[in-house]
């Protein structure tokens, strides 16, 4: 999987090795890290350099069979660098650091703002076809993390994720997830409005007897 940072994943505990991994975090720090292998890619051979995210543990339910559901918060991104030999079954690593490369402040916030008045769109079109009446979810008030948000909530392949979370421009990837939405909206909303007369007998509101 690819966890971005500032959003949430459920995940299953089943293997006996991640079993001990998640004791010994929720006795620790409560966070490890989280990285996708490549397809064809033994675990052991993962490249230097490859990108992940820190996951912190919010909230963990253990089941009587020894497995484990929880619930992880994504933070920081890092890099891998090499494995490290540790007297335990699961990987440990060696990691960098991995931030933004710095852009106008003013620019990626009205890339930000554009993204998320995309997003209502979408969101509300998705929420009439589903006859939810629930408000939009909410996005981050981080300007360069309403990308990451926003890709978490669509429908985007492994690669298309990985790609995203190696963006070091805000701007770069706001404007990728925003194209996404764009091709996304107007058939969305046509197909809302469709909806909602089909509800009302194509008329403008609902006949009373």
């Amino acid at each position: 999987m690819v966890l971005f940072p500032e959003t949430t994943a459920p995940l299953h505990i089943f293997e006996p090795r991640y079993r001990r991994m998640l004791a010994d975090c929720l006795a620790g720090e409560r966070r490890f890290g989280v990285i996708s292998v490549p397809p064809g890619t033994a675990e052991r051979e993962l490249a230097r350099g490859r990108v992940g995210t820190v996951a912190r543990i919010d909230a963990a339910d253990a089941l009587p069979d020894g497995r484990s559901n929880i619930s992880v918060a994504g933070e920081e991104r890092f890099t891998f660098e090499r494995f490290v030999d540790a007297d335990v079954p699961y990987h440990v690593a060696e990691a960098g650091q991995y931030d933004d490369f710095p852009e106008p402040a003013a620019e990626v916030a009205g890339a930000a703002d554009h993204l998320r008045e995309q997003f209502v769109r979408v969101a509300r079109a998705a929420r009439l076809l589903a006859d939810d009446a629930a408000p939009p979810p909410p996005l981050p008030d981080d300007p360069t993390m309403v990308a990451f948000a926003i890709a978490a909530m669509i429908d985007l392949t492994t690669a298309q994720r990985q790609r995203l979370l190696e963006s070091r421009s805000a701007l770069e990837r706001t404007r990728e997830v925003g194209a996404l939405l764009e091709i996304a909206a107007l058939p969305m909303e046509r197909r809302a409005e469709i909806h909602a007369r089909a509800k009302h007998n194509g008329r403008g509101a609902i006949e009373a007897t």
